[in-house]
């Protein structure tokens, strides 16, 4: 699962980005699965929708964090490749969702 990923790769962080870039993206990453369930939990379609947008305004954030990560070598290629792949699974995912609402 995509935020256990998350947090595997920033168990590894630079510890003065505790506070930075390891929250950030831990953060956003939780986001985008809590705003997920929240919205199907409200069983009302113009809520569901609000939520999936939130959802995928954190996944393009933690998407930008993965890839500023691997620019700065806090994760290898290798990782990058496979958070970046789940990234772009979960965006067809909550997008197809959004366009048959």
């Amino acid at each position: 699962m995509y935020v256990h990923k998350v947090y595997d790769a920033t168990l590894h962080f630079p510890k003065e980005e505790q506070f930075g870039v390891t929250s950030q993206l831990r953060r956003a990453t939780l986001s985008i699965m809590l705003n997920y369930i929240e919205g199907f939990a409200r069983k009302r379609k113009l809520v569901l929708k609000q939520f999936l947008e939130t959802s995928y305004g954190s996944l393009k954030e933690s998407k930008y964090l993965i890839l500023f990560s691997y620019k700065r070598a806090y994760m290898e290629e290798k990782e990058y490749l496979v958070l970046s792949s789940m990234v772009d699974e979960l965006g067809r995912m909550i997008w197809g969702i959004l366009e048959k609402i």
